[in-house]
């Protein structure tokens, strides 16, 4: 038996002959309230643990969360798993970005792209001409949006130069640490652009990229020695190596077929 007293429930049970009473709390009546209710930092909180097509699915849907995913605070990290994700509108550049990843790991269009440009036939020029500037345009960007970023690491983009990592390292003066992996153009030129424009860095990485040797190594090492210098298989490999002019390579055939 219930009695209800002031929304409380008082129920009555019966031991050993006795009455007794128990305060059990009524229920509450359900409250209901709209996401666009919340305020814009826990918009921002909810937002964070979502992905980028997500967000601008949801950012469709009224003008409140449209405001919540075009400010930039939202925006820290950013990963890309292909270049043309770049191209999409499923993003915010901004001064908030921290953390800026991409990589490539198409493997047919890699073998592509990791050819020198002189060995090239025209489907492969074909080919490569479809993407090439895309990271390229894309660090621009970021240089011009994004003069805080801390961490930026660019793997299997086989057509960034020694140039677009200078670019960034002037840009970026609060940059501590830069990943390149199978970065095929990448030469001792950009170390040396690490030495005299990196101040901040703290960590740098070059794995498998062939055109790094041991001397760019060794020196960057030298003149930089608080520097966290990591180059997995780099120095190893065959770096690449234009090709004389044909009058030298006949000269050189000639050469070996009379001697």
């Amino acid at each position: 038996m219930c009695v209800w007293r002031h929304h409380v429930c008082v129920r009555r049970h019966h031991v050993s002959g006795a009455k007794q009473y128990q305060r059990v709390p009524a229920a509450l009546p359900a409250v209901t309230m709209l996401l666009t209710q919340l305020n814009h930092q826990c918009l921002l909180h909810l937002f964070s643990f979502l992905d980028k097509d997500t967000r601008h699915r949801l950012s469709q849907t009224c003008p409140r969360l449209q405001q919540v995913f075009l400010d930039p605070c939202l925006w820290t990290r950013l990963q890309f798993s292909s270049p043309t994700q770049l191209r999409q509108d499923n993003f915010i550049l901004g001064p908030s970005l921290r953390l800026l990843g991409i990589s490539w790991f198409s493997g047919r269009v890699q073998q592509v792209c990791n050819i020198e440009d002189w060995l090239k036939n025209e489907f492969q020029k074909d080919v490569c001409s479809k993407h090439q500037g895309l990271v390229r345009d894309f660090l621009k960007r970021v240089c011009h949006t994004c003069p805080n970023l801390l961490h930026l690491s660019l793997s299997g983009c086989g057509h960034i130069s020694d140039q677009d990592i200078l670019q960034v390292l002037r840009d970026c003066p609060r940059l501590r640490s830069l990943h390149l992996e199978n970065c095929v153009r990448i030469t001792d030129t950009a170390l040396e652009a690490v030495e005299r424009h990196g101040r901040s860095l703290e960590e740098l990485r070059v794995d498998f990229c062939r055109n790094i040797s041991h001397r760019g190594l060794q020196q960057l090492g030298q003149n930089r020695p608080k520097l966290r210098l990591q180059a997995e298989r780099s120095a190893a490999m065959i770096p690449d190596i234009q090709p004389q002019d044909r009058g030298t390579r006949r000269t050189l055939q000639k050469l070996l077929i009379y001697s």
